[in-house]
């Protein structure tokens, strides 16, 4: 499977997970133990995907670079992604972490020497006009706060900053990159589990038997969905990829609407912004 299938795999799979955040988090489950059971869980799933390579060639020397990357993203992240989903709903931040692209692309013209190509800056501009659009509508859920929209597109930043990490890494390391997902949903695990620990205490046995089966399925989802993304980065540019994984914003729209139509006020402007950042994504598959 080529870059461009698993770009937008993982675009589907991050658009599926926001949509599973919700789902967890309207049965009143902690965002923050919430938080540290998707990474377990995660790390759970990469690992069993990873496990064959592991098994044929053992583990490589350059994993710590992975680990290093997966404190940040999806470690410290996932807080900030959950948040983001309570306060802006599934749909709204899979588009405005979709804006991601543009700082992904910026970057890796800036610090991985990658070619310019008019096209691609293209596609990054329509995935990034999905954002304005969807900042100017006027019909938003019920719970919507602005605060969301902040959290969202800190994590956009973040996510940017791990695109051009994992693809500097992957291409001067030997890692198999099922172990590098692995090793970061590892190394993000151990962070979820470090803050849950400190910052719920007593509260952290109560609140995991409401939050585990809850987050898990989001959990599977993002064990799949990082394994996807990193192994797009280890056969494809960041310019090419970034964009592809942003088509997570329709998916986050058209599941939301799926189980959410009421509570997440999908309108014709939430579309246009989804419609939008696909389109970018159609781009770079046509240029590749």
């Amino acid at each position: 499977m080529d870059a461009v299938l698993l770009g937008l795999l993982a675009g589907a799979l991050f658009g599926a997970m926001a949509v599973a955040v919700q789902w967890a988090l309207v049965r009143g489950a902690d965002p923050v133990v919430g938080a540290a059971i998707v990474t377990a869980v995660a790390f759970l799933a990469g690992a069993v995907l990873a496990l064959p390579t592991i098994v044929d060639g053992g583990a490589s020397a350059d994993l710590w670079r992975f680990f290093a990357i997966g404190t940040l993203v999806p470690g410290m992240s996932q807080v900030l992604f959950i948040y983001g989903v309570e306060a802006a709903g599934p749909s709204r931040a899979a588009i405005l972490i979709g804006t991601a692209p543009l700082l992904s692309v910026l970057l890796a013209l800036a610090f991985l020497d990658e070619p310019f190509e008019p096209a691609l800056v293209a596609a990054t501009a329509l995935v990034v006009a999905g954002g304005f659009v969807l900042a100017a509508e006027r019909r938003r859920p019920v719970h919507f706060r602005v605060v969301g929209v902040a959290f969202a597109l800190t994590c956009a930043v973040l996510f940017a900053l791990r695109d051009n990490a994992v693809r500097w890494v992957a291409r001067d390391a030997d890692v198999p990159p099922l172990e590098a997902s692995a090793v970061s949903l590892l190394a993000a695990a151990l962070v979820m589990a470090i803050f849950a620990i400190v910052t719920r205490r007593s509260a952290l046995p109560a609140s995991l038997r409401v939050a585990l089966p809850a987050f898990a399925p989001a959990g599977v989802l993002l064990g799949a969905a990082y394994a996807a993304l990193v192994t797009a980065f280890d056969r494809g540019r960041v310019g090419i990829v970034a964009p592809l994984n942003a088509t997570q914003s329709l998916w986050g729209i058209l599941f939301a609407a799926l189980l959410f139509h009421r509570s997440e006020a999908i309108g014709r402007r939430t579309v246009v912004a989804g419609v939008l950042v696909v389109a970018g994504g159609a781009i770079v598959g046509a240029v590749r």
